[in-house]
């Protein structure tokens, strides 16, 4: 005890107290609080050590101070706004389930509001443990067991201990990019940058990144929006009349197929289909199916997948949009743009927590009335794989949900199974289905996992159709990005027949990913138009019987006869009707034949070379615009005609089910939801599926009817 004394009587020794208690109280927050989706060992190690080292450099500073009152008194000040910034976090997560941005630290009275107005409600009996610290250095100082060293400390002496809480950040940046590597290039989650690095490095990452957006916004006018609207006039597609308004007043229906290549259409392991029932739905009279259809993602992998389908804008060049801008741009999205033209009721179902890749603030801003992430669905170790809800899981949970809302609906569906590691249990695996056996492991359950979610989509769409939902519906059905890499590639080349010696055109023919439009009655086929994921907003939207025209969107309507087929990707390469062009060395290009796979030299054909050199002024000129809207925010001075603004304020995620009951009871006779159509009866026992983590227990699936009754007895 009289070593503990003469330690803590020493100013580092008193600091190594304040270090001890705040790490403490950070530990038993990150696992009380805080759902981090803790995954393996290291992660947890990770955890546990990330407090330290931001706590011991900022308390560091008040060991440069040579006096001994003014030193103490800095360290006091930065362990209190520590604490604060530690109990506030708590309080926000709890409303919000995220934690307190810079932005929202800057606008006191937005935090204020931010909370309900009131934190006292979010306050729980336990937290007093938080504050149980600051009353033991009270007792401590009070009955003089701790005394203020005035002793004065050696610089060299401050300088070691900053630079131990420098190595210590470094080692634990280490871990953390070898456990996720691109963490802070990639950012997927808030979530994922506390659990790595802590709150102060999360904080001080979000200010640089929110120092930088407002630097370039700040240079942004009014008329940056002039040459964006001459490319827009300039290169607007008129609907195809033969298919414009073909989808007026029906729901509208996403499907979000998750890492899903287009080469799994049809293909066969062992005589064995992978996905026999899109492989039917491809093929049937009433789709439109795309062949030459192509992902255009950058690092923002499945949230610039979601940007380009909402808002027919590409992703960034470095980073995702959701989570670098998405939280204060200004979008023109399809829910919002549905709703004001046609009074759709929108809604977006995910197994995964609404935070990751920043879902949660994104889909207000682009006007989506509902999400139901995974805080709406029954959760637990065998009903999540990797990045969330197995999808036979969510999608048959989601339709107590579906059935209540409005009609029509524009509803997005986000598969989470087929993502790698495509790691899928034996209790889920197939039995009439046996994967290839090509020595490779990822390439082997990429096979199982696709044909897993192919079995899960069979029992949405039989749901749709017993329930009359399929009659009055379009469906879309789109491959987000790329499931297998380019080492990956090479070994699934020879069962496609592909030349194996060459890998680089093989790699661009195989970011193809299915697009899909099904509708009952629609005229369909197999249609050879070259598209990419930024010209789908444009064609739903004609289908819809909405003209783009007026709208700021890239992409064109892919049925429209003056549809421009330049596909472009994320880094400036890009593919043609004719020819695949990829960058070569110093600015050149390579250029491919699409019929036969051919290298074209183009010094033998200089005419070509001009045409690629015109081809890439267009695609550079294109992704350049983009960048501008995104970065620049610059939709804030341009409102169509007839569209207003998304406020975001006037969304909110929280207690989805009582809105829905709500909305449904205000409406009475006038309600258009399914169940009201239904004789407000549920659809839900029409689901049928074969997963076997329920067991036989439909609880899950049909407890709507009990939430309804609940309500009822309250009324």
């Amino acid at each position: 005890m009289n070593k503990l004394k003469t330690f803590l009587n020493k100013r580092i020794g008193f600091m190594c107290l304040l270090v001890f208690f705040l790490w403490l109280k950070t530990i038993v927050a990150y696992y009380a609080e805080f759902s981090l989706g803790l995954n393996d060992p290291l992660q947890h190690l990770i955890l546990i050590i990330n407090p330290i080292a931001t706590t011991v450099i900022l308390l560091s500073i008040a060991l440069y101070i040579n006096k001994a009152i003014i030193s103490y008194i800095v360290m006091g000040v930065v362990y209190i706004l520590e604490n604060v910034l530690l109990y506030s976090n708590i309080l926000y997560y709890r409303e919000f389930s995220d934690f307190i941005s810079f932005n929202t630290i800057a606008g006191a009275s937005k935090v204020t509001k931010g909370l309900g107005g009131s934190s006292a409600s979010l306050m729980q009996g336990h937290d007093f443990i938080y504050f149980l610290d600051f009353v033991l250095i009270v007792v401590l100082f009070a009955s003089r067991f701790i005394k203020i060293d005035k002793t004065k400390i050696r610089k060299l002496t401050a300088v070691a201990i900053s630079t131990f809480g420098i190595f210590l950040f470094s080692f634990n940046l280490m871990l953390a990019e070898t456990n996720r590597p691109q963490l802070l290039g990639r950012q997927f989650d808030n979530s994922y940058i506390v659990k790595y690095l802590g709150f102060n490095t999360f904080l001080g990452y979000d200010a640089i990144k929110s120092a930088q957006n407002n630097q370039v916004r700040s240079t942004a006018v009014g008329t940056d929006m002039d040459n964006v609207l001459d490319y827009i006039n300039q290169n607007y597609a008129a609907p195809n009349k033969n298919y414009f308004g073909e989808a007026k007043g029906k729901n509208i229906i996403i499907i979000h197929l998750e890492s899903f290549q287009q080469f799994l259409i049809g293909m066969k392991v062992d005589d064995q289909e992978v996905t026999p029932f899109l492989n039917s739905l491809y093929n049937d009279k009433n789709t439109m199916s795309f062949d030459n259809f192509f992902h255009e993602v950058g690092s923002g992998r499945t949230s610039d997948a979601e940007n380009m389908m909402e808002t027919s804008l590409f992703g960034l060049q470095e980073g995702s949009l959701f989570t670098k801008l998405g939280t204060d741009n200004t979008f023109q999205a399809a829910p919002a743009i549905l709703k004001q033209q046609q009074n759709y009721t929108s809604a977006v179902f995910h197994g995964n927590v609404g935070s990751f890749w920043n879902r949660d603030h994104v889909y207000k801003n682009m006007g989506y009335d509902y999400f139901f992430d995974s805080s709406y669905f029954n959760q637990n170790d065998d009903s999540s794989i990797g990045y969330g809800m197995k999808d036979k899981l969510m999608l048959s949970e989601s339709v107590k949900y579906l059935e209540q809302l409005q009609q029509p609906f524009y509803t997005k569906f986000i598969t989470v199974t087929n993502h790698t590691p495509y790691d899928l249990g034996d209790e889920d695996q197939s039995a009439d289905f046996t994967k290839p056996d090509t020595g490779t492991t990822v390439v082997d359950n990429y096979f199982e996992t696709a044909h897993y979610l192919d079995s899960a989509l069979k029992e949405f769409f039989q749901y749709l159709k017993d329930s009359g939902i399929y009659d009055n519906s379009m469906i879309v059905l789109y491959g987000d990005h790329y499931g297998l890499n380019a080492s990956q590639d090479k070994v699934v080349a020879p069962m496609l027949g592909y030349d194996t010696n060459n890998s680089d055109f093989n790699e661009v023919q195989m970011q193809r990913v299915p697009f899909m439009i099904h509708m009952k009655g629609l005229k369909g086929g197999v249609n050879h138009a070259y598209g990419g994921e930024i010209d789908a907003l444009p064609t739903i939207l004609h289908l819809a019987g909405v003209n783009t025209k007026n709208y700021v969107q890239l992409g064109t309507d892919l049925l429209s006869k003056k549809h421009n087929a330049i596909v472009a990707f994320r880094n400036k390469e890009f593919v043609t009707t004719k020819y695949t062009v990829i960058k070569g060395e110093e600015g050149t290009h390579i250029v491919y034949d699409n019929s036969t796979g051919e290298e074209i030299d183009l010094n033998q054909n200089p005419q070509l070379a001009k045409t690629v050199d015109k081809w890439q002024e267009e695609v550079n000129k294109r992704l350049k615009i983009s960048d501008t809207i995104n970065n620049k925010n610059l939709l804030r001075f341009y409102t169509p005609t007839g569209f207003t603004p998304v406020d975001p304020s006037q969304y909110d995620y929280q207690n989805e089910i009582q809105k829905l009951v709500k909305t449904r009871d205000d409406l009475g006779l006038k309600s258009t939801s399914v169940y009201s159509k239904n004789d407000n009866k549920s659809t839900t026992p029409l689901y049928n599926t074969d997963a076997p983590e329920l067991n036989g227990d439909r609880t899950f699936i049909d407890s709507w009817s009990s939430v309804i009754k609940e309500n009822n007895d309250d009324d």
